[in-house]
């Protein structure tokens, strides 16, 4: 059908020319490869099959061709032939098709019949060391030709500085596919689009986005054990194809339309100063163990892909999903900042949070290296030099670096921020000193290094985990409907249910819980460092008790935009809070404290109180705290001052007050937030403050955070 030449080893994966379609894959092992073009994605046989010529098709290790007279929209998939034996890590079969690794698109909605993909047979004995000879090209998605070509109509990755960000982590589905939304276009790239005018409103200035590169939602085997439902991967933390936006994510088709549709939600999203992060996991693949189906690079090159154990038949699993991705291999270093380019360069996305992100920081052993070349030269990439990077410091292999990524400029998930914040406002004994100190940058974590206080990302709740309405209504996990038994999520979750164990018609425990959401949510946005807010919490979504809701592709999920009728204060009080943030620069420090006076001005940055005035004894103080800050130079990269400001934070189940230190010369203080009042007096907008009398103490009610703004008289 076709006319065939040579073509070029670059780039990998392919590329639209004028006269056909380039095509470049890598293997060093395959003995030969073939490239298959199909007429529609579900056919078995191809209408097309060309094995390359080592001779004319081999550049190295690339193989390539060139199809004259192919389209953007071609289906195709690849097959490699070569050794199997499992012991030696080779797991070539010429039966099974093969997704390309650069695919920029994959057919989507496409249910994967995967014990059709495993390359053994599936009943054998022998298990993986047997050989199937099934083919299952019918059972696989194809992957789609893709052209480039879209009108960005100038559009630029906005690269905000970190500490001017408050970051939004959502679900692209579950962000609009609840009938409450009122999205045309729910649950897609389109549908948060129509959903950025709220989180424009809520201040947002980034939005992290759950994998969107594409898995397999149906890979799950188990069932809800109440109701008998399929369950799903909802959360899409198995990605098979690295470059491929998710097809089932596309309100405009599947073909590739899911690309433009991306490229579409980005444009949109910055045009109204939104910027994209994407949470990218480079860990590991869906491929899993060796008992796993063969997809990608298990069928093109097992050995150079993946962290084998000393018998190559097995996998190191220091991602806890069967499988490691061998990323300091440098075929795989290639790989990983070839799509880092792709997604910036040609989607114009402005991060990435790296899933388990120490896994880029193993050997090809699974050691972890001092200075990991991988980490390294993410943060030195010379386009990468402006794009957001946040790494989730550990991995399921017990490597914990919060506080000690490498590479420099890093910023980190800070999961001691959240364990710290939530055992204060719970009113655990101890918790004092590590409260003060993550509500400041976390400087035990970040100072030695280099870093800045920004650097800390710092979150009361993720998605992995309970969300905020749930930490303050559940005192243990309810996972029941995940269909394993309760084993799957933390235990740990310093979470409080104040009386009642979930939903509670009781006045009294819904004020109190609601008040702790305040002051989880006032605590997040004014301290140092850069604020996360899980999706929903503005309006108190709740997942049911359940904090590991990875399979859940339901209402658990889906946020209930209703609730915003009973907990829609909730949301003006985060609203007014992040304008609050970012109207004053004291609480978007690009420097730490030094509790020290400074040459330009006789009161330190930041001075702590006991509730009596007087210096706390660290040891002895519990559950309640205030701190004096002086704006002067607080953004001395800027040159600026701001006001001074005092806050209270009392954790304890009694009142008490507070004496107060006297406010600048010729200025007194105002409250502006006190999360014990009722809606329209807990936070004041600007200009509305309300003076404190008298002016040397504060009552500040049980359970409950203070903010007084210095103004003048």
């Amino acid at each position: 059908m076709y006319a065939v030449r040579p073509g070029s080893p670059l780039p990998l994966g392919t590329k639209v020319q004028s006269e056909g379609v380039n095509f470049a894959i890598f293997s060093r092992n395959a003995e030969s490869l073939a490239l298959c073009i199909y007429a529609s994605p579900q056919d078995a046989t191809c209408v097309f099959h060309y094995r390359l010529d080592p001779r004319l098709n081999r550049t190295g290790d690339i193989w390539h061709v060139l199809i004259i007279g192919l389209k953007p929209g071609a289906l195709y998939l690849w097959r490699a032939d070569g050794p199997y034996l499992p012991r030696k890590g080779y797991r070539f079969n010429v039966n099974k098709a093969l997704i390309d690794p650069y695919a920029k698109a994959l057919t989507g909605d496409f249910i994967w019949e995967l014990p059709t993909a495993r390359a053994y047979l599936v009943d054998s004995p022998e298990a993986d060391l047997s050989f199937s000879k099934e083919d299952d090209a019918a059972f696989m998605p194809k992957c789609v030709v893709v052209s480039d070509e879209f009108d960005w109509k100038g559009d630029r990755p906005l690269n905000y500085p970190l500490r001017h960000c408050l970051i939004y982590e959502t679900h692209v589905r579950g962000l609009s596919l609840h009938p409450s939304s009122g999205a045309e276009h729910p649950g897609s790239f389109r549908g948060v689009v129509e959903m950025a005018g709220r989180l424009k409103e809520l201040g947002v200035t980034s939005v992290e986005l759950l994998p969107v590169q594409e898995f397999d939602e149906f890979e799950n085997p188990r069932r809800n054990p109440l109701t008998g439902e399929r369950l799903s991967n909802y959360w899409g933390y198995s990605t098979i194809a690295f470059f491929a936006p998710k097809g089932s994510y596309s309100s405009s088709g599947s073909r590739g339309e899911q690309v433009a549709e991306f490229k579409y939600m980005v444009r949109e999203l910055h045009a109204k100063g939104i910027e994209v992060i994407l949470d990218i996991v480079f860990n590991h693949s869906a491929e899993g163990n060796e008992l796993g189906p063969t997809l990608s690079f298990r069928g093109l090159d097992n050995r150079i892909y993946y962290m084998l154990d000393e018998d190559r038949r097995y996998y190191k699993n220091y991602s806890g999903c069967g499988n490691t991705l061998n990323c300091n291999h440098p075929v795989v270093r290639s790989f990983i900042i070839d799509c880092l380019h792709y997604w910036v360069a040609e989607m114009h996305v402005d991060g990435f949070r790296f899933d388990l992100g120490s896994i880029l920081g193993r050997d090809q052993k699974g050691r972890l290296l001092e200075n990991p070349p991988m980490i390294e030269q993410i943060a030195e990439d010379p386009l990468l030099r402006n794009t957001k990077i946040i790494a989730e410091a550990w991995d399921a292999g017990g490597a914990y670096q919060v506080g000690a990524f490498p590479g420099g400029r890093w910023a980190e998930w800070n999961d001691r921020y959240r364990d710290d914040v939530r055992r204060f406002w719970r009113g655990d004994a101890g918790a004092i000193r590590n409260f003060a100190t993550r509500i400041t940058g976390s400087s035990d974590l970040y100072l030695r290094d280099g870093r800045k206080p920004f650097h800390s990302i710092n979150f009361v709740t993720a998605h992995d985990g309970f969300t905020l309405n749930d930490l303050v209504s559940y005192e243990h996990k309810h996972n029941e409907v995940n269909g394993e038994g309760g084993r799957d999520g933390n235990d740990s979750n310093f979470s409080f249910n104040y009386g009642e164990e979930g939903a509670s018609h009781n006045a009294e425990i819904e004020a109190v819980r609601n008040r702790q959401a305040k002051n989880f949510l006032a605590t997040l946005l004014l301290s140092i460092g850069t604020p996360m807010l899980l999706g929903g919490d503005e309006f108190r979504r709740t997942q049911r008790g359940n904090n590991n809701a990875y399979c859940q592709n339901n209402e658990i999920s889906w946020y209930d935009w209703s609730t915003l009728e009973t907990h829609g204060a909730l949301r003006r009080f985060v609203a007014e809070l992040a304008a609050f943030r970012m109207r004053h620069p004291a609480f978007r420090r690009p420097e730490f404290f030094t509790g020290e006076d400074s040459d330009f001005n006789a009161i330190p940055d930041i001075t702590w109180f006991d509730e009596n005035g007087k210096s706390p004894d660290w040891a002895r103080i519990e559950r309640r705290i205030a701190a004096r800050i002086d704006g002067s130079k607080a953004d001395i990269l800027a040159d600026r001052d701001d006001s001074d400001f005092f806050l209270i934070y009392n954790a304890a189940e009694e009142s008490s007050v507070f004496k107060l230190c006297p406010a600048p010369m010729s200025r007194r203080w105002y409250r502006v937030v006190d999360t014990s009042l009722p809606e329209g007096e807990d936070i004041l907008a600007p200009g509305c403050e309300i003076i404190v009398a008298p002016q040397d103490e504060y009552a500040v009610s049980p359970r409950s955070m203070v903010l007084l703004i210095s103004r003048p008289d």
